[in-house]
């Protein structure tokens, strides 16, 4: 059995994997994380080995922990990844965003893919049909730009995301909600619409904590899959084991 783990910017995310078989999801706080892994290590004593990708931070026990209660492999900008990297910086390049690249390659080989990620940021990575890494986008994801108007501006609340009936808002937190929530669909729509262009045969992914929420709304034909961050680490250390 396998623990994949995904320290994002505000939570961490765990599976354990038999195989390619999702068996329980957790999700937690980071100052949480130590206990957390030793309840889930409690309860797959089988789970042997892990693997961890990390954009947030997470303390030195937990590290220690994980390293001397399971074989841990740390997925880093030196692991052998299914995809040529062009992008120009390619050190600057999310761990994240190289996981979901990796993933979308090994589970829809020989075609256009465009991940989308919608987390605390919304990012677009594309990979050609060649397993060519090209680049993508980034812009603030669903929870920053309700704190963006809040914090930046003097009389605007701060709200929380919520389900939208109406395009025109018809009060101030209904068009707060209508902006935001629109906004990103039509952001999202739009960048599909202009990687289909020149990508005729583009299968999308759309993942991150908000995918579930936008995916209803969006025009465009998408695989929605919240959970596909920790997938691919999965798939990744099974291409990373039989690559070795």
């Amino acid at each position: 059995m396998l623990i994949t783990i995904d320290v994002g910017n505000s939570r961490i995310k765990v599976a354990v994997f038999e195989q390619n078989t999702l068996i329980e999801l957790f999700v937690f706080e980071t100052n949480d994380a130590e206990k957390k892994f030793k309840k889930i290590l409690k309860k797959y004593p089988n789970a042997t080995h892990s693997t961890i990708s990390s954009v947030g931070k997470i303390n030195f026990e937990v590290f220690d922990y994980l390293k001397t209660n399971t074989n841990l492999q740390i997925v880093s900008h030196e692991t052998k990844f299914p995809f040529t990297n062009l992008y120009n910086t390619p050190k600057t390049l999310g761990i994240d965003r190289m996981v979901v690249a990796a993933g979308a390659v090994l589970q829809y080989p020989s075609q256009n893919r465009l991940i989308i990620d919608a987390g605390t940021c919304i990012t677009y990575d594309f990979v050609d049909k060649k397993d060519q890494y090209l680049g993508g986008a980034i812009s603030p994801g669903v929870k920053i730009r309700y704190n963006s108007l809040h914090e930046y501006t003097a009389k605007l609340p701060l709200l929380e995301k919520k389900n939208i009936e109406n395009f025109i808002g018809d009060s101030t937190e209904n068009a707060i909600h209508s902006g935001i929530i629109n906004g990103i669909c039509y952001e999202i729509d739009g960048f599909i619409s202009q990687y289909l262009l020149k990508n005729q045969d583009l299968t999308i992914i759309l993942t991150g904590g908000d995918a579930d929420f936008l995916a209803k709304r969006l025009k465009s034909t998408i695989f929605a899959n919240s959970n596909f961050l920790l997938e691919s680490l999965n798939l990744l250390s099974i291409y990373l084991h039989e690559n070795d």
